[in-house]
């Protein structure tokens, strides 16, 4: 029984690696399931049983990637930070994780963050939720409680959006987007110590009811 779950584990990873490189070489398009299994040396039946389709060895991809960016992340998010710092780093660091997807980054984005209502948009989203909580309880000072527990999901809307950002950016080693990032860090900051006041926490009650009503 060991024997064949560890050969499934490396059956499963061989077909990953060689998606990998064949969506690097080939383009996302222009890479099917036939040519990865082919690739990987298996019968294109045996590749549909470990993935049913392309899309799910993206939405695999994209889960070992935020299990990656969680692990690289944790250990940064050191006593002392301030929210703004502690932003920062986790999106420097989500962008570190994906570079290797930039060439065919759209259409690795559009996948991955396809199907938010099945089974795997809820593990990528409970993998994302769980680091922008500790973002938010590692910060000192503690983000106002009024928005405290709201908070780790605009930060996951923000990253997202960095995403999609970073998915279109042609710069030199995507410079426009880290730049976008040093300046959504201390702007997201402030806005998170004026919702204090009435009015700001109005705006942001309104735009996470917009995402939760679109998503």
């Amino acid at each position: 029984m060991r024997t064949a779950t560890a050969k499934s584990t490396q059956t499963r990873q061989l077909l990953l690696d060689t998606a990998l490189e064949l969506f690097a070489t080939k383009g996302f398009s222009g890479t099917t399931m036939r040519v990865i299994a082919t690739e990987s040396g298996l019968s294109l039946g045996n590749a549909y049983y470990y993935f049913e389709s392309k899309d799910a060895i993206v939405h695999e991809l994209f889960r070992n990637l935020l299990e990656r960016h969680r692990t690289a992340t944790w250990p940064l998010l050191v006593p002392g930070n301030n929210l703004e710092t502690n932003l920062r780093i986790a999106l420097d660091q989500a962008l570190e994780i994906m570079t290797p997807f930039h060439e065919f980054g759209p259409a690795f984005i559009r996948t991955a963050f396809a199907g938010a209502h099945t089974e795997l948009g809820d593990v990528h989203r409970a993998l994302e939720f769980g680091l922008w909580r500790q973002v938010v309880a590692a910060s000192r000072p503690l983000p106002p409680l009024a928005i405290r527990n709201d908070l780790p999901e605009l930060l996951w809307l923000i990253q997202r959006g960095i995403f999609l950002f970073w998915a279109y950016d042609s710069s030199p080693g995507a410079a426009r987007s880290h730049r976008l990032i040093k300046n959504v860090a201390p702007v997201t900051a402030r806005l998170v110590v004026l919702s204090r006041m009435p009015v700001v926490r109005s705006i942001l009650d309104d735009v996470l009811s917009m995402v939760r009503t679109a998503s």
